[in-house]
């Protein structure tokens, strides 16, 4: 009856349009006084939530992306992108996907991926004669990559979600081909969608302009490898490696390119500020979530339930997605791994699925549900943005979300694909 209650409440508060925190919060709430728990439980765990010392990275990487953001980086790779694919059939979508692979190993957040790559190369696509659908689909299924490539935050909360037990330096080294994939099979449907459409190319502005666009762009791109390789030697942790990743922004930004006005740097510090907010308040109020979901012993009902009928991996496995797409479509990323890892992470060992493998496919999954209505944060960015309703992007959105649920698939499938460059690191 409590687990009942318990999801009952999240999902009715939900329905009605409470925020997501808050509906944590109040499910929980209302569980611990059915159960008669004293409600100093619920202070606790908050603290427990939000205390953890592997959580300060987020913030940390959130401001490095704001940084990188508001002081010319991504300006500058999207020139290196369009030198390089801009000449391809429909030449600025391929921009727009490249530009975010690259972005997305600055930013590692979808939200602020679409919002600097799609911010920029949407209105650019509609005054170069695209339609304004393909430009929105196009640059808001492209963000999906940023959740694949290190920094990025919805990695550090799995790990944090999983107990803390799972090395971040794995997680980020098994995105990497997973996102290569993704950014491949975008631009080969961008292509498809654009020659149907008879969408022009972009001139080749010489090998001498692409030498100078990449060697402009090389101190955003550093910042991937700082990050990487810094956490992959061992020379420093995940939250030393966000913090280096702040000094190296602001020093690029501000010395370098001489681009972030004290203005702007104020701006940035709002906006990081507001965003660590809402995501530390989301994760102190799913940790009680959390912890109830450990009390009533879910988890292990959830395996007994799933080992009744289910005998091979790749079937549950396949549940696990179907359940997690249909989620994404009510529920943001963050609460939907904070809530999901206990409860799936767990059948998933139970059955010998890799916990690294698990969470690439949790992670690539939730990032389905960004794009996917009713509630899908980076769909209405891009829409907000591209000036068109969710419904006239849902019309033509399905090559490009087909082609995000095949590397899905492939992802899940076939685990060797994320598996073998980290256990060639090892």
């Amino acid at each position: 009856m409590a687990i009942a209650l318990l999801f009952l409440v999240f999902a009715i508060l939900l329905v009605v349009g409470v925020p997501v925190a808050f509906a944590l919060a109040a499910a929980s709430l209302v569980t611990l006084l059915y159960l008669d728990l004293p409600s100093v439980v619920m202070v606790q765990q908050v603290s427990a939530g939000a205390g953890s010392a592997s959580l300060i990275a987020i913030p940390l990487f959130i401001f490095a992306g704001e940084i990188m953001m508001r002081g010319g980086i991504s300006e500058r790779l999207i020139a290196l992108a369009s030198s390089l694919v801009g000449r391809m059939r429909g030449g600025l979508g391929q921009v727009s996907v490249l530009s975010s692979l690259f972005f997305g190993g600055v930013s590692g957040s979808a939200i602020a991926d679409v919002s600097a790559v799609g911010g920029t190369m949407i209105p650019q696509m509609v005054k170069r004669g695209y339609d304004r659908d393909f430009a929105v689909n196009v640059s808001i299924t492209a963000a999906l990559v940023a959740l694949l490539v290190p920094p990025s935050h919805n990695l550090i909360l799995f790990s944090a979600a999983a107990g803390g037990g799972l090395s971040i330096a794995r997680l980020f080294a098994a995105g990497i081909m997973p996102a290569l994939l993704m950014t491949a099979a975008l631009m080969v449907t961008g292509y498809v969608v654009a020659r149907h459409r008879g969408y022009g190319v972009e001139p080749f502005p010489g090998w001498r302009a692409v030498l100078v666009r990449l060697v402009s762009a090389l101190p955003g791109l550093g910042l991937v490898a700082l990050i990487f390789v810094g956490i992959r030697a061992g020379i420093f942790t995940a939250v030393e490696s966000a913090a280096i990743a702040v000094v190296y922004a602001l020093l690029v930004t501000a010395v370098l390119y001489r681009e972030l006005k004290f203005r702007v740097f104020l701006e940035t510090v709002t906006h990081a500020a507001r965003s660590t907010g809402v995501i530390l308040f989301v994760i102190a109020t799913a940790a009680v979530f959390g912890w109830l979901l450990a009390y009533l012993q879910v988890p292990a009902a959830a395996v007994e339930f799933l080992q009744s009928f289910a005998h091979s991996k790749y079937m549950v496995l396949l549940m696990i997605i179907v359940m997690l797409l249909l989620l994404g479509t009510f529920m943001d990323l963050a609460p939907m791994i904070l809530i999901c890892t206990p409860i799936f992470l767990p059948v998933a060992k139970a059955y010998g699925i890799d916990p690294i493998h698990f969470g690439l496919v949790l992670v690539l999954t939730g990032g389905i549900g960004l794009v996917t209505p009713p509630v899908g944060s980076v769909l209405f960015i891009g829409t907000a943005i591209g000036k068109i309703t969710i419904a006239q992007s849902m019309r033509t959105i399905w090559p490009f979300w087909l082609a995000g649920l095949a590397v899905l698939l492939v992802v899940a499938f076939f685990p060797q694909l994320s598996l073998w460059l980290p256990d060639l690191l090892a």
